[in-house]
């Protein structure tokens, strides 16, 4: 499933794609994502896009 575009979505739209996209499975080990995003929540890290200041390919960029 591909991002909601900021034009075509609502921040609850885009909050809650961020939320199923990067779910914590508890087990950091397997999983990586807080190593990925420095040790921030998912909704944290992409909070720009949630509010609608920058594109998610952008804000992806800042973690890989």
């Amino acid at each position: 499933m591909r991002p909601p575009e900021i034009k075509n979505s609502t921040e609850e739209e885009r909050r809650q794609y961020i939320k199923n996209t990067f779910r914590c499975i508890a087990d950091c080990d397997m999983c990586g994502l807080c190593t990925v995003f420095h040790g921030k929540d998912p909704e944290v890290a992409y909070a720009d896009y949630i509010s609608g200041r920058r594109d998610y390919l952008d804000v992806s960029k800042d973690y890989r």
